[in-house]
C-alpha cells in the first residue's frame, strides 16, 4: 500500500457534494461482559442523558435522521454475523465536536458498557434517499469501510473516471431497491480507512442483490474493505441488554 492517499469526491449522477462540515463519529463495540445489572443501568441512564445533551448541540443520533427523520438515537446490532456487537453512526457539528462528544460519552458510561473503536471524519457527500423508508421499514444497516488500493494509486485520472461512472450504476440500482445511501465521509485522519458508507435496507436481500451488482460492475476492485451488517435497534435497547 503506498502512503500517498487520493480522494475522489467529484460529484456524480447519484452523489452531490455536502454542504455541510459535519463528522462522523463510528462506533465499532463490544459488550464488556460481567457487569452488575445495577451498574448496567446507571451507565446506560448516563449515557442517555448524555446523548440528550449532544442532541441539544446539533449532533445526529441515527442514520435515519440523516435523512430528515424524527426518530430516537439508534445503531445496529451486529453479533449474529460479526465478532463486535454494536455498530453505529452518529454525526457531530464539527470534526472537533465529534472528538470531544465521545471522550464525553465515554466518561458518562459508555466506556463502562462497551470496548470502542471511534472513527471520525468530515462529510463528503450527501445523503441519498430512496424515498423507500418514508412508508417502509429499514431494519437493516451496512456499513462499508474502504481504503484505496495500490492499483487506484496506479490508476490515470480516465481510469478512475471510468471506475466512477461504473460505479455509479450500481449505487443507482441501490437507490432503486429502496436502499437509503447516508453519503460518504472520510475517515483517512483517524484511522487506516480511508472512507465510510452508511446504507439503511429494506432487507437482507436487498443487500445481496446490491453487493452482487457492485461485484459485476467491478466496485472492488480498487478497494480494500471492511463491511459490518447488522439489525437497526433502538440505542436505549442495545445499552440496557446485556446479550450480544
Amino acid at each position: 500500500m503506498t502512503g500517498s492517499v487520493t480522494a475522489l469526491s467529484e460529484t456524480t449522477d447519484v452523489f452531490s457534494a455536502a454542504q455541510d462540515a459535519g463528522s462522523a463519529a463510528m462506533f465499532v463495540c463490544r459488550r464488556r461482559q460481567g457487569l452488575a445489572r445495577e451498574s448496567r443501568a446507571a451507565a446506560s441512564a448516563s449515557v442517555l442523558e448524555m446523548l440528550s445533551v449532544l442532541d441539544a448541540e446539533g449532533w445526529v443520533l441515527s442514520v435515519g435522521s440523516m435523512f430528515g427523520r424524527d426518530e430516537p438515537p439508534s445503531a445496529y446490532a451486529t453479533g449474529f454475523a460479526h465478532d463486535v456487537d454494536v455498530v453505529g453512526v452518529f454525526e457531530a457539528p464539527s470534526l472537533t465536536a465529534a472528538l470531544v462528544g465521545t471522550t464525553r460519552l465515554g466518561e458518562a458510561g459508555w466506556d463502562t458498557l462497551f470496548s470502542t473503536e471511534w472513527l471520525l471524519g468530515p462529510r463528503e457527500f450527501a445523503p441519498v434517499s430512496s424515498g423507500a423508508s418514508r412508508t417502509a421499514a429499514h431494519p437493516w444497516g451496512f456499513l462499508a469501510l474502504w481504503e484505496w488500493n495500490d492499483a487506484w494509486q496506479a490508476a490515470t485520472p480516465a481510469e478512475r473516471r471510468e471506475y466512477d461512472v461504473d460505479c455509479d450504476v450500481a449505487f443507482a440500482a441501490d437507490v432503486a431497491a429502496g436502499i437509503d445511501i447516508a453519503g460518504r465521509h472520510r475517515l483517512v485522519a483517524s484511522s487506516r480507512w480511508h472512507h465510510l458508507g452508511v446504507w439503511e435496507s429494506p432487507s437482507f436481500a436487498a443487500v445481496d442483490a446490491a453487493m452482487r451488482e457492485h461485484d459485476r460492475v467491478a466496485d472492488f476492485k480498487f478497494t480494500t474493505s471492511r463491511h459490518y451488517l447488522g439489525r437497526r435497534q433502538d440505542l436505549a435497547e442495545l445499552l440496557e441488554s446485556p446479550h450480544v
